[in-house]
């Protein structure tokens, strides 16, 4: 089997350099690869953001956001989830001072900060996995105490729209444009149905 334009974008490159050349040892090596990172370079349908853009992205922010116990956080389209994971890393260095004990913290950011909106059951999975540590955020493995339902605060399912006189009662969308969205991608309803006053206030 040949390999042709294979290309590797890690720090392991130069280290195993090295291993080659007898100077480390993987047991000196202690290299921990970030899956996440992996899923981003992979070759399919779904582009998965790697951590090195989404932490270029956050870097963006006032730094002052990350020591705001108030302030939130919605990825909409949620797929490996590594968005909100190096969110909550972020928060959990910036509220140390305010929150000092580190499980009360932890719960704190992910019960009431981080917020996502799966795009397919399978990422709803794997951000939960990447965010709470465990694909069910009230499992035992999962790091946040608080949840006392299997998704958490990033969810999935099939929201649909409800017509009445042709348009939909909650967005407003044409039942002759929208009324037939079968195996169509519906993910972004949970935010479009929601109740907006009570989310953004009266408008």
């Amino acid at each position: 089997m040949q390999v042709e334009n294979l290309e590797v974008d890690s720090n392991i490159v130069p280290d195993l350099d090295n291993m080659s050349k007898g100077q480390l040892s993987l047991f000196e090596l202690d290299y921990n690869p970030d899956v996440l990172d992996c899923l981003s370079s992979l070759s399919n349908d779904e582009v998965f953001t790697s951590p090195k853009l989404a932490n270029q992205m956050l870097d963006l922010l006032p730094p002052e956001i990350w020591s705001n116990p108030k302030a939130t956080f919605l990825d909409p389209v949620c797929k490996s989830g590594v968005f909100l994971r190096e969110i909550v890393k972020r928060l959990d260095k910036g509220l140390k001072n305010q929150i000092p004990d580190k499980q009360t913290r932890i719960n704190h950011i992910l019960k009431n900060q981080v917020f996502g909106i799966a795009i397919t059951g399978l990422t709803a999975l794997l951000s939960r996995r990447s965010v709470y540590c465990s694909k069910v955020a009230n499992s035992p493995l999962s790091i946040c105490e608080e949840f006392d339902n299997d998704m958490g605060n990033i969810i999935f399912g099939a929201v649909h729209h409800h017509f009445k006189d042709g348009k939909c009662s909650e967005c407003g969308a044409s039942q002759g444009v929208f009324g037939n969205r079968q195996g169509l991608e519906n993910h972004a309803y949970a935010f479009i149905h929601s109740d907006r006053d009570d989310v953004f206030g009266s408008y």
